[in-house]
């Protein structure tokens, strides 16, 4: 959309406010309100911010002002708020792009794609829990239906009834936008949902996801539910992920990952095998990245049978491999020129999570690394001995193992660019203080053990 298609459809909409919105280094929105009469002046200059009042950004108190200049293209009309609409934008420092912006980073990484003439095409499955919280300030999963026994309530049709005011807005809201939200579904834990929307380009797509979150927040608390898109916040119940479905596609708009002709028979070309086999090479450095949090770990733990949780399954792989459609896999395939990875969790920064990811994957390409062949097993079912014999690694099983992992890996660490450094530091630190720590489990085990 150009400025003055925008400001067509701002009057249009009855846009009084804009938000503002960049992301801090975690992926949480940011935002100034202006009134509609400075759209001008928030594309061209930008609205200011201080940059060391906000995670992540390489400021501190004597920074010169962060300007954040709006894209156009990504007005967003908020249904929960009359009147307002949503930019997301780019983060200058004296009149240059800041590298240290998520946005500009991302940017940056989809360029080396642009000048071959393609595209980065990215799906996200935002999985998410609605829960409450008690006088004691402990959760608990929002359940209207009062059925939070069941041990099997994915896709249980009164819990999610009972859920359903919450869904439709949400629903509503996302197709109001024009982004074709096409199913949504209780998932594996109780209280957990899914809500899924049509893929975009990685930049598109980073952007529906930050809005997604804050729409999920506000109309949540419509219904007196809190949302929260924590991988883990209960120990037994099945964590969320961002489930990322992705291809490469020509100018045209052809994925250039189809080839029907495949002969390991999964519809990939020789370019996606390049692609996976980069990603495969650098997933426990990917891996900081991809699920960035101290709670993160606590969804991709080896040991599924011992420590499932409560419906059965983790549907989280803890192993590098990739299949057919078969969710044990950390890359599924659940079609031609469709690749999922299911390790990608809700709590990581898409603009940080994609721009590493491509890293990955084009090294995969430029240097032809190939996957090896598909494991069409079942992970969960697989003896250590097994796994021993086919060379399948395992994914780090904590944020300091994965930072470790990063700190090797030049190559995920180039698609960070110059937020690598700041990246490896505040997540030193949230390890440190996690373990600073004593938890009410510590207490329980050895108050009175010794």
């Amino acid at each position: 959309m150009t400025r003055d298609t925008v400001l067509e459809r701002m009057t249009k909409d009855g846009i009084r406010y804009l938000l503002v919105q960049f992301v801090d280094i975690h992926g949480s929105p940011k935002v100034k309100m202006v009134p509609v009469e400075s759209f001008d002046d928030v594309v061209d200059e930008g609205a200011g911010f201080a940059g060391g009042a906000v995670w992540g950004l390489g400021q501190n108190a004597s920074s010169h002002d962060l300007m954040a200049r709006i894209d156009p293209t990504s007005y967003t009309p908020m249904s929960f708020q009359a009147g307002y609409a949503r930019f997301a934008s780019d983060l200058y420092v004296d009149d240059q792009p800041h590298p240290g912006c998520s946005r500009v980073n991302l940017k940056r990484m989809l360029s080396q794609l642009h000048d071959r003439g393609l595209i980065f095409n990215v799906g996200v499955e935002p999985e998410h829990f609605l829960v409450l919280k008690d006088e004691q300030g402990h959760i608990h999963p929002f359940d209207p239906a009062n059925i939070d026994t069941l041990s099997k309530p994915c896709y249980d049709f009164k819990s999610m009834s009972a859920s359903r005011g919450y869904l439709e807005e949400m629903m509503d809201a996302l197709n109001q936008l024009g982004w074709g939200a096409y199913q949504c579904d209780h998932e594996d834990a109780n209280g957990q949902y899914e809500i899924n929307f049509k893929y975009s380009d990685a930049l598109t797509t980073a952007d529906r996801v930050v809005y997604f979150k804050m729409l999920a927040s506000q109309i949540a608390k419509k219904y007196g539910a809190i949302v929260t898109f924590m991988a883990k916040p209960f120990g037994d119940r099945t964590g969320s992920g961002a489930h990322m479905h992705y291809h490469i596609a020509d100018a045209t708009g052809k994925n250039v990952f189809t080839d029907l002709d495949d002969k390991r028979k999964l519809g990939l070309s020789q370019t996606a095998y390049y692609f996976l086999g980069g990603v495969l090479k650098h997933a426990r450095a990917l891996c900081a990245v991809c699920s960035p949090t101290v709670n993160c770990y606590k969804r991709i733990q080896i040991g599924q049978g011992l420590y499932s949780p409560r419906s059965g399954f983790t549907w989280t792989p803890a192993y590098i491999t990739y299949g057919d459609n078969n969710r044990t896999q950390m890359i599924r395939t659940p079609g031609p020129g469709h690749v999922e990875d299911r390790t990608v969790s809700s709590a990581f920064n898409p603009y940080l999570g994609f721009a590493a990811y491509l890293a990955a994957g084009l090294d995969g390409i430029q240097n032809q690394i190939d996957p090896g062949e598909p494991n069409l097993g079942n992970m969960y079912a697989m003896s250590l001995q097994e796994m021993a014999e086919k060379n399948i690694r395992v994914l780090p099983q904590s944020l300091t193992e994965a930072l470790d992992e990063l700190e090797r890996d030049e190559v995920v660490q180039s698609g960070l660019g110059a937020i690598y450094p700041e990246f490896l530091r505040l997540k030193r630190i949230e390890w440190n203080d996690y373990h600073r720590h004593v938890s009410e489990w510590e207490i329980d085990r050895y108050l009175t053990m010794l």
